[in-house]
Order: structure tokens, then sequence, then C-alpha cells
């Protein structure tokens, strides 16, 4: 069975990464479960997190085709034991003066945060783990989600070890 794998992809900052990446998962028929980008502590380089899902031969043809393109400065495979991965989750939830508080509480045993009340909803937010965030979902479902939005996950392994050398 297929299993996911985290990609961490410095890059330089240039116009289009993220199509010419996408593109290269395109052709070659690999799947992207989640991609996000953002740039680093080195000015003109950015990191995307790749979270892909295959077998181990898949995974090492990803990264050497990711490594073949021009931007890419470098593809690290994180060890799923050292793997620190978060993401962001946004929900309205319905939520009136009659069960606000049990809303508010349910958002507190999962350290989330009420970011916005209405009259008739709240809008929460989390980080975490993507289980953390579902089992925060499966919480809030019985009182009625409205809209969500969740973001990619975001990752990094730990130690003191860095994938880029910082600046001095």
């Amino acid at each position: 069975m297929a299993s996911a794998h985290a990609l961490s992809v410095l890059c330089e900052d240039v116009e289009g990464i993220i199509s010419r990446i996408s593109g290269m998962f395109t052709r070659r028929a690999f799947n992207i479960v989640s991609i996000s980008s953002g740039r680093t502590e080195v000015d003109g380089v950015n990191r995307i997190t790749i979270i892909v899902e295959g077998e181990e031969t898949v995974v090492e043809q990803i990264t050497k085709q990711l490594n073949k393109l021009i931007p890419v400065i470098k593809v690290s495979r994180h060890d799923p034991d050292t793997l620190v991965a978060r993401g962001l989750l946004m929900v309205k939830v319905s939520a009136d003066n009659s069960n606000r508080m049990q809303v508010v509480e349910a958002a507190k045993l999962f350290r989330a945060h009420v970011v916005d009340v209405g009259p008739d909803s709240l809008i929460i937010e989390s980080t975490g783990t993507p289980s953390k965030l579902q089992a925060l979902l499966d919480v809030l479902e019985p009182f009625g989600i409205r809209e969500l939005v969740e973001s990619s996950v975001t990752a990094m392994s730990r130690g003191p070890k860095a994938m880029y050398p910082a600046k001095l």
C-alpha cells in the first residue's frame, strides 16, 4: 500500500515555479496530496512543502525529477520519525446564545481560537496535524459547519540540521 511522504524543495524565488513543479507532476502522472510554498530565512529562496503518496520507487523518481528543474536548489525527503508537520484550519460553525459556550469549550479542548463572533456563528482557527484538525471537525460537526478552509501542510525536520545554510 502507498504511504504519504513529505518533501521539502528549496528553490529560487522565480515566477512560475509552482506551475513548473505541478506540470512535472502532471507529465509524469504523479499525484500531489498537498503543496504549500513560502519564503525562507534566505532572501530570494522559497521553500515548497509537497506531500505525495506512493511507493518508494515513485517517491525516488519524484525526487530525481524535482532535482532536474533549473530553479530547484535542493530537495529533501523528511524522515517520518523526525517530521513536524502542521496545517491551518478555519471553520465557521453555527452558534447562537443557546450553544455558543459549548462550541467555545469544544474549540478550547483542541487549543483552537475563536477569531470572529457573529450573532449566529463563530469562526474558529486551529493549527495541527491533519488528524488533529479532522478530530476537531468531527467534534464541531453536530453544531453545524457552515464553511471551512484548510491549508496545505507545512513541514520541517526536528533537530539542529537545516536545509540551507543560514545567513551569518
